[in-house]
């Protein structure tokens, strides 16, 4: 694909399509490419750019349903498990890697728990098999002594620690990442993707658009239209009630827990099966999260973590570690909004099951709405299965589960390229196509593109300049924001921007 149909902007949109898609998270973006490769035409559009809602607030996991397996939630651990392998195996293996996970038995955890515990990460392996996922990719859990816990994890407390469990999950190397990669490749099919694309107003047959740049209105003609705006999807469609919740990460250098190989669960002091998570990130950073708060009111386009949860979070990690912790250890916080349907009798947004529900409106706009991320692919199929049943419409089968994105390959494949590491881990066989359309574009040499934009952060113009190129990227903050996560250390983001803005007047300097 020599130039990208993710355009900023309505300018030579279509005025008919079989689908509109309203939302570019990653079920919109996932929705876009179901639909379009089944031979429909679709206009994906989303009033700010990609993955800006929660879809970019995760915890870059592909989790295998061990959480829901513990709540009872069987079916939607087994859904789990079977996506995890889907995007581990065939749709994405550049974009994922096999996470240890490191689940340490001390004095506080009594020897009923830890047999619990232990049952679970064998239940969860037993997913993986029922799901057909090799023991190549995710390893079966195994019991570790103190000694071999404290080699993968030299910084954990040693008091009391008398064994653990390693056991193995699924990591994105950035949720944000998946939602473009995803959007990319449903426009390399013919999809048209807009962002700064405002819905005005929708019917099941219609919606009339804002463009967001120009302040112009566009009306488009459809067979079917499908909601997928995630918490605000209550806005477009007055018959769907959510209860949101909140889920809070903090962002640490790796020096505040230093040599850390594995991702560790920390318990949490007098819960019986609750744990906070530290995860290990390829930029040398550590997520710690996460928390589930009931989030009230008007839904706000960020949200912002609490004062009460950041506090939370570092108090459980601390009490885990031999190093102090300390606010000033907190570089970075993120919080993102779970669109769980709201359940009459359930007072706990904790003890909402996570299975995603389709709704049609009296419209006839079919809202998909709940889930993980993890299961976007089923719950776009089960989108698109609903309009097209809605609508009286046929179409080719679902082709999502066994075709790779852009960029995909096996892992010795990926293993073998010749291209930086940095870019073969965000872009697979495409980091080629990376460097090649920066050189084009800037005629700058492949050392100044390959350069780290600044000291300490390891993005390269060449992500910056292709992001523009050929991701839709319109201004800083969809570059540094979410075509890259510098922002999430607001200190970085800040020594980024003129980089930021040195690619696109690059960009704009080769067009103009």
């Amino acid at each position: 694909m020599s130039a990208t149909r993710i355009t900023p902007g309505l300018h030579g949109a279509p005025a008919e399509v079989d689908v509109v898609v309203i939302g570019l998270g990653i079920t919109g973006a996932g929705a876009t490419l179901d639909a379009v490769t089944r031979g429909l035409s679709v206009l994906a559009v989303d009033a700010h750019d990609l993955a800006f809602g929660t879809s970019r607030w995760s915890s870059k996991l592909v989790h295998g349903g061990l959480r829901y397996l513990a709540s009872g939630q069987v079916g939607v651990a087994h859904e789990s498990a079977v996506e995890r392998g889907i995007l581990m195996d065939v749709t994405a293996p550049h974009l994922t890697r096999p996470m240890p996970m490191l689940v340490p038995f001390n004095s506080s955890v009594t020897r009923l728990q830890a047999v619990m515990t232990r049952s679970g990460m064998w239940a969860g392996d037993l997913l993986r098999r029922a799901a057909g996922t090799s023991p190549d990719t995710l390893p079966k859990p195994r019991r570790l002594s103190s000694t071999e816990a404290l080699a993968l994890a030299p910084a954990r407390r040693s008091a009391g620690l008398r064994s653990a469990v390693l056991g193995w999950d699924g990591q994105l190397e950035d949720d944000a990442r998946l939602v473009t990669t995803v959007a990319r490749t449903a426009a390399s099919h013919g999809a048209h993707v807009r962002t700064r694309a405002r819905v005005v107003s929708a019917t099941g047959t219609s919606v009339e658009l804002r463009d967001e740049l120009t302040g112009e209105t566009h009306h488009v003609q459809a067979r079917m239209v499908i909601n997928a705006t995630g918490v605000w999807a209550g806005d477009l469609v007055e018959e769907v009630t959510l209860r949101p919740s909140r889920g809070t990460h903090l962002v640490l250098r790796e020096e505040s827990i230093p040599d850390l190989r594995v991702a560790v669960f920390a318990p949490v002091p007098d819960e019986t099966n609750r744990f906070v998570l530290v995860l290990p990130q390829p930029d040398g950073t550590l997520y710690v999260g996460l928390t589930d708060e009931p989030a009230d009111g008007p839904i706000p386009d960020v949200p912002e973590p609490t004062g009460q949860e950041i506090g939370f979070l570092l108090d459980v990690v601390a009490a885990a570690f031999s190093r102090p912790l300390h606010r000033s250890d907190v570089v970075g916080a993120f919080a993102g909004l779970r669109p769980l349907l709201d359940v009459p009798g359930e007072t706990n947004t904790a003890d909402i099951s996570r299975r995603h529900a389709v709704l049609t409106s009296r419209t006839g706009v079919i809202t998909i709405v709940g889930g993980k991320l993890t299961t976007y692919r089923h719950m776009a199929e089960d989108a698109v299965d609903a309009a097209l049943a809605h609508a009286g419409v046929s179409a080719g089968p679902c082709r999502t589960r066994a075709l790779p994105l852009l960029g995909a390959a096996a892992r010795p494949v990926l293993a073998g390229l010749e291209q930086p590491q940095r870019l073969v881990r965000r872009f697979g066989t495409d980091a080629a196509l990376v460097l090649d359309s920066a050189v084009e574009t800037t005629g700058l040499s492949v050392e100044e593109l390959l350069a780290p934009i600044a000291e300490g952060i390891p993005v390269t113009l060449a992500e910056l300049v292709f992001a523009i190129t050929h991701e839709g990227a319109h201004d800083v903050a969809d570059l540094l924001d979410r075509r890259t996560r510098v922002g999430l250390v607001p200190a970085d983001r800040e020594r980024a921007v003129p980089a930021a803005e040195r690619a696109l007047a690059l960009v704009a300097a080769r067009r103009g």
